[in-house]
């Protein structure tokens, strides 16, 4: 035999040799898979614990106070064949899932498959009583598939905001959508946390007061934000009504819409500063520039067409400032006679309507600020009164800075920081701008501060010992089946800034489709403000008449608690804080029932206790 062919015959051979070996070990590989599921079907815990990955980063507010982090939670699954009693699981599963008898029997029963899911995401409490359950041979056909998932501690605060995860821990609301790339882990690494311009107690009291008001005024919606001018940093941002992203799936669209970025709006007569403003500053009327309110403005025009608006009263001779004082609409549109419209337009562009804010907030609108090509004749007037015109409550805030800042426009923002494992970089928006001189600006906060005074239209947001810049608006909302303004259906807002001398605060809330006795901003939105500004002035330590203030060197010594760990026994929790307790919840072999705000003080079991794994620990704290 020719020695090539006999060398190619013994290659073949230990080819073959190695594909039949390598065959066997997949064909048993197999086997062995389809044996485990054989005698473990699926849901069944052949798994039972989630292997250690990377994390989504947390979001926390200014304060590091923790809103939204990853946790251990549970899919909760049936496998029909295993199932030997279904009444009593029924039965004895109903409380747990906190699910109906009926629809539990009606989903296992309808299903097209031998494996269904129940619960999706269940927190840790629910499995535990499940695995109790099992370890008494209960439950015969149910089991947990361990998965990563995502918590709100503070419930429905700033939900809006923070938005909500889906389907594989993927952000698909408000910041959990926005910076979805920066939360998400990467190649092994945790994600990062963001730091929000959010102050928890902010919030809290913005929300706590647009609740009242929506429920006074039985209102459709409220929006109340309030920001520092000088940095841009949203304090808090409140929409009502709200939703908990902890229970996504017992909330509506409308509930979980970031109204205060999303949507848009004529604003009314809030709009008067900056359109005022806007002539000021470009030299088309001074605050000596005189014009004549005899309840309404009208204008013939060179077609022939007869514009009229009406005003909410007879104001005689007014100037600028008594346009602001008693939001004179006939004031206003005859002062947009003295400005032409590229001017006019470019003024009121560069307060920033027409545009995103750029804030942090995913789908924020841009509002609705035609091209001066698409003018009408009425547009000028129209404009100067706030209608013809939708902006968002996020651009309102925006524009109010300009004021605010003797003249610097400071763009809004959600975030403050991005910090990962090793670094922490600061996020900054848009950049600040001039848009107004010193003056100006000056100039409209007085006249915004005399409309507290006397009988000037923002009267009712007065309060005695610190000095408020107020505008208050009124705006009809156009039916959609007509296409003409509503006689039923308004918008009543208040903006206000303050202290009125050098502002550090801006308030700006907006009430949807009042449906009380009353609908005026002036009767109902400043009291409203007037409420948000007496606690905040508190909160924030802004200087006024009846709270001096007490010079300190800033710098106080507070004991460290030290890490919290659970180890044979349960250790004693006393003075331990809210935000220390966090690592306790990613454990997956006990329960933490927590109780309260600010630090622990009383416990259950007491301290010394033996510890067993799925023990349940509440804490109360004070």
């Amino acid at each position: 035999m020719n020695p090539g062919y006999a060398d190619q015959d013994k290659r073949f051979k230990r080819r073959f040799l190695l594909f039949i070996t390598v065959f066997a070990f997949l064909a048993f590989f197999v086997l062995a898979k389809y044996f485990a599921v054989m005698i473990n079907p699926p849901g069944m815990e052949l798994f039972s614990t989630i292997r250690d990955t990377a994390e989504r980063g947390s979001i926390l507010d200014r304060n590091g106070r923790i809103l939204a982090l990853q946790t251990r939670l549970g899919n909760v699954s049936v496998w029909r064949p295993d199932i030997t009693d279904m009444d009593a699981l029924v039965e004895e599963l109903s409380p747990i899932l906190e699910m109906g008898e009926s629809d539990i029997r009606h989903r296992i029963l309808s299903s097209t498959s031998d494996f269904l899911y129940l619960k999706k995401q269940a927190e840790q409490s629910v499995l535990q009583k499940i695995r109790a359950a099992r370890s008494m041979n209960r439950l015969r056909g149910i089991s947990i598939e361990p998965v990563m998932g995502r918590i709100y501690p503070e419930k429905e605060l700033a939900a809006q905001i923070i938005g909500f995860t889906g389907s594989g821990n993927t952000g698909l609301g408000g910041i959990e959508y926005s910076f979805d790339a920066e939360l998400s882990p990467h190649g092994g690494k945790n994600g990062s946390h963001v730091v929000l311009t959010i102050d928890t107690n902010v919030q809290h009291i913005l929300e706590t007061v647009a609740a009242s008001a929506l429920q006074d005024n039985m209102a459709e919606a409220v929006m109340l934000i309030a920001a520092d001018p000088r940095t841009g940093d949203i304090l808090g941002a409140a929409s009502a009504p709200g939703f908990d992203p902890n229970n996504i799936q017992d909330s509506g669209e409308l509930e979980r819409m970031d109204r205060t970025a999303i949507w848009a709006y004529e604003p009314g007569s809030v709009f008067k500063v900056f359109s005022i403003a806007g002539m000021l500053e470009a030299g088309a009327i001074s605050e000596n520039s005189v014009f004549t309110c005899n309840g309404y403005y009208e204008r013939i025009t060179n077609r022939g067409e007869r514009i009229v608006i009406n005003c909410q009263g007879v104001h005689g001779r007014v100037n600028a400032r008594d346009i602001i004082v008693y939001s004179c609409n006939a004031g206003a549109a005859y002062a947009s006679e003295r400005i032409s419209a590229n001017p006019f337009y470019d003024s009121l562009a560069a307060f920033g309507f027409g545009a995103r804010t750029g804030a942090g907030a995913p789908g924020e609108t841009a509002g609705f600020f035609r091209n001066v090509n698409n003018w009408s004749d009425r547009s000028k007037p129209t404009i100067a009164m706030g209608q013809e015109i939708a902006v968002s409550a996020l651009q309102v805030v925006q524009a109010a800075t300009a004021v605010a800042n003797d003249g610097i426009l400071v763009p809004p923002r959600l975030v403050s920081r991005i910090e990962d494992e090793s670094s922490s970089g600061e996020y900054r928006g848009g950049q600040a701008r001039r848009v107004l001189s010193a003056e100006t600006a000056r100039a409209m906060r007085e006249y915004m501060m005399e409309g507290t005074l006397g009988l000037g239209i923002g009267r009712n947001a007065r309060i005695g010992d610190i000095a408020l810049a107020v505008k208050t608006g009124t705006a009809q909302i156009i039916d959609p089946e007509t296409g003409t303004y509503s006689d039923t259906d308004f918008i009543s807002s208040c903006l206000a800034l303050l202290p009125a001398e050098q502002p550090s605060l801006i308030i700006y809330l907006v009430i949807v489709k009042p449906r009380g006795n009353h609908y005026f901003g002036a009767s109902i939105a400043a009291p409203a403000i007037r409420e948000t500004a007496e606690q905040l002035i508190d909160y924030l330590g802004i200087p006024r008449g009846r709270n001096p203030q007490v010079g300190h060197s800033g710098s106080i010594t507070i004991p460290s608690a030290g890490a919290v760990t659970v180890g044979d026994r349960i250790p004693d929790f006393t003075g331990f804080s809210k935000r220390s307790l966090v690592p306790l919840l990613l454990r997956d072999d006990l329960v933490l029932d927590i109780r309260g705000e600010g630090w622990v003080r009383r416990q259950i079991p007491q301290p010394g206790t033996v510890f067993t794994p799925g023990m349940t620990i509440v804490l109360e704290l004070e």
